[in-house]
């Protein structure tokens, strides 16, 4: 078995079943794969009547069938939860899965989706302040209190929250813009880009982590290699001859990891079948 591949992989949650995600992710544990990811959607963006997994739960699920993969959602979308009960799964995910969590959180970006559930969606600049507030407030309970938050949106009052999580998760903020970037390194344990927009903004993501005083070698930088319709891995460079080789030209642009999405069987065949090429 190959182990420790600086890989993990977006499984997708929308037309799919519990059994074929978690079938998945056993597949890719065994094949060394670094952990699994979730979307946060309720709806799907196509067919509205597709199944959609939800997020947390999936990955609970799966965290107590594996031994290994880290597991997170890809990302978390910051209006779908009040942090304060994230903060809860949180710690309850860790304590199942023995402390494998990553915490993906974004600003969220599927208004349709609010829209239909009655959940609500602000413009952006009051998602980017709710979304630093909420970080604020799971690093305050994972403490276990007591805390008290004079929050704009969230406060709170001789708040406890036991178990504390042990370790308390890497929080990693998704930024897809330069603002994102630099948002991410004033308040993430790390940052998710993607493919397209990764060369853009990490030199503003070094430049932010610089003037905030942060260490970037305490940084988790993941870039994620999200496809279009019609995307197949076995076309890309993850499922190639080499795709070591493709790793380590990641690595030198500034990256610390990849998340390549598998929407298909034919995907995760492709992905197991590669990584004993690495």
């Amino acid at each position: 078995m190959v182990t420790a591949l600086p890989v993990g992989v977006a499984l997708h949650a929308i037309g799919v079943d519990f059994r074929w995600w978690r079938d998945s992710a056993l597949r890719l544990e065994a094949a060394g794969y670094a952990g699994v990811w979730c979307w946060d959607h309720f709806i799907s963006r196509g067919t509205r009547t597709d199944p959609v997994l939800e997020c947390w739960t999936t990955l609970t699920a799966v965290a107590a069938q594996s031994e290994r993969l880290t597991v997170g959602p890809f990302v978390m979308n910051v209006m779908n939860r009040h942090p304060a009960v994230v903060a809860r799964m949180a710690a309850t995910l860790q304590q199942v899965s023995g402390g494998r969590l990553i915490l993906g959180v974004g600003i969220g970006g599927h208004p349709r989706e609010h829209a239909a559930l009655g959940i609500p969606f602000p413009e952006a600049p009051e998602r980017v302040a709710r979304l630093e507030e909420a970080v604020a407030v799971l690093r305050a309970l994972w403490t276990g209190g007591p805390v008290d938050l004079d929050g704009r949106f969230y406060p709170l009052h001789d708040a406890y929250a036991y178990p504390r999580p042990v370790p308390p998760p890497p929080i990693v903020i998704g930024g897809e813009t330069t603002a994102g970037a630099r948002l991410a390194a004033r308040i993430g344990d790390g940052w998710t880009a993607f493919e397209s927009t990764f060369a853009r903004d990490e030199p503003a993501y070094r430049e932010a982590l610089a003037e905030a005083g942060r260490d970037r070698a305490r940084m988790r930088v993941l870039v994620g290699f999200q496809g279009e319709r019609g995307y197949r891995v076995a076309d890309g460079p993850w499922a190639s001859r080499d795709p070591r080789a493709a790793w380590d030209a990641w690595r030198a642009r500034g990256a610390d990891g990849a998340i390549v999405t598998a929407m298909t069987t034919e995907d995760v065949d492709a992905l197991v079948e590669a990584a004993g090429r690495w």
